[in-house]
């Protein structure tokens, strides 16, 4: 297949990546193409401002939540656009860990064959730039790298010091960004604040998008792409009949969910019906519930007061209906979570209190299943990521694990996926690309409805 496609990485976090991909997907836009977002590793957040600004869902590329082979297919089924934009995450050649390229923005450019264009924060170096900037072209043999963007030009002449030592590198500067402090984004304890939570940052993001395309040589970022070799064709697949319904809560709470996620359930049998623990009363007719990641601290007081929606959970709970929850939705199953020096009332499935700590928990994760829940089988072996400031204290000793971890930290003492009735919740975060999670899922809700 023929996919145009371009990769922005930086040198580091914090360089303007997300910004600045959202700006070059403005310029394309605005030269008639239509672009599909992508974002490499585990990030939530990200995703939802390049789908601000493109118009189309933003979907991850991660080599270990999905393994080369599920980042090369997901890449190519849903390349439909006529350029696949990809915004790197952290800096270029960081991996699972430092000696290792597997998982890093590099390691995703290899897979999906694409160039890359490396932006350097220029906000406190002239000729030293093309120190970084050489660094990052000669670490690796193949280092993709085609074109440079500087970003935080404070003026003119520093621009012109910033070219002339870049000059006796080969590589052509296709942006030049001048600093300004009001355009930038606001970050809260896991980084950016979700565009869904705050409607005005939709809003923003599309602003700071418009005003950065100005100074991007976007037609020379589309030459690039268009260079791109071809990928191999790999089919649709098919999406079996719906079996069974699952509602998915989404809202400003709750809203950490891989599009694949999503996907995966409908082509396993789902239909999907969306709600919101904030705001409705009731969760919708179904066999089965979704529980995602998301802030639930932030609006711990409209969630306590939502009383009739956390008295149904609870009850459906106990009931036996199948519940999967994720991080956030964890925090929600327990009997309170303390944010700021407030502690707020919420669902109390769980024997636990949720504490928010000022250290963050941040690992890719693996574990062994011990014992069969609702998305897998014993003895399976699931890989993910952890990625949270909370921790759950006063653990009731009975309570039921279903993951050992062999990596990451997990609930307590290295084990994770606390079980209660028919509910799973974990901290660690999975993504559906791998084989056969939401099929038990949806078996699993299935089976309860013909019980």
């Amino acid at each position: 297949m023929k996919i145009p496609r371009i990769v922005l990485s930086g040198t580091s976090s914090g360089v303007g990546k997300t910004s600045i991909t959202a700006a070059i997907i403005h310029g394309m836009k605005k030269q008639g193409y239509s672009v599909q977002p992508f974002k490499v590793g585990p990030d939530f957040i990200d995703p939802t401002y390049l789908s601000a600004v493109s118009g189309r869902p933003a979907r991850n590329l991660d080599a270990w939540l999905m393994g080369e082979r599920g980042v090369l297919k997901d890449f190519v089924q849903h390349s439909h656009d006529d350029i696949s934009v990809i915004e790197g995450v952290m800096g270029y050649y960081d991996g699972l860990a430092g000696g290792s390229n597997f998982a890093s923005t590099h390691h995703i450019a290899n897979i999906v064959k694409s160039q890359v264009i490396l932006i350097l924060d220029a906000s406190k170096a002239a000729r030293s730039i093309a120190a970084t900037a050489l660094g990052f072209v000669k670490f690796h043999k193949n280092s993709r790298i085609a074109g440079l963007i500087l970003n935080k030009i404070g003026s003119k002449k520093h621009e012109d010091l910033c070219r002339q030592a870049l000059s006796k590198l080969g590589i052509p500067i296709v942006g030049v960004i001048p600093r300004d402090t009001n355009q930038s984004l606001e970050s809260r304890h896991l980084g950016l604040i979700p565009v869904n939570e705050i409607k005005s940052l939709e809003k923003k993001i599309k602003s700071i998008a418009k005003s950065y395309s100005d100074y991007i040589d976007i037609e020379k970022i589309i030459q690039t792409s268009n260079k791109a070799p071809r990928l191999p064709s790999i089919p649709q697949e098919n999406i079996a009949k719906q079996r069974t319904k699952i509602a998915v809560a989404l809202d400003e709470s709750f809203n950490f969910y891989y599009r694949e996620n999503l996907d995966s359930l409908q082509k396993a049998g789902a239909s999907l019906e969306f709600f919101s623990p904030v705001h409705d009363k009731k969760i919708p007719s179904c066999e089965g519930l979704y529980i995602g990641g998301g802030f639930p601290e932030v609006k711990g007081d409209m969630l306590e007061r939502n009383s009739s929606m956390k008295k149904e959970i609870k009850e459906k709970a106990e009931d036996g209906l199948p519940i999967y929850a994720e991080c956030g939705g964890l925090m929600y199953l327990t009997r309170s979570i303390r944010y700021k020096e407030k502690k707020f009332k919420m669902i109390g499935l769980y024997e636990a209190d949720t504490v928010m700590q000022k250290k963050l928990k941040l690992n890719y994760t693996k574990a062994r299943v011990s014992k069969p829940c609702v998305v897998s089988k014993a003895n399976g072996n699931l890989c993910g990521h952890e990625f949270h400031f909370s921790e759950l204290e006063s653990i009731s000793k009975d309570s039921k694990f279903s993951y050992e971890m062999d990596i990451g930290i997990g609930i307590r003492e290295k084990k994770d996926g606390i079980m209660q009735y028919n509910t799973l919740a974990s901290y660690m975060h999975m993504h559906f690309a791998l084989p056969n999670i939401a099929k038990t899922l949806v078996e699993s809700c299935i089976k309860f409805s013909r019980r």
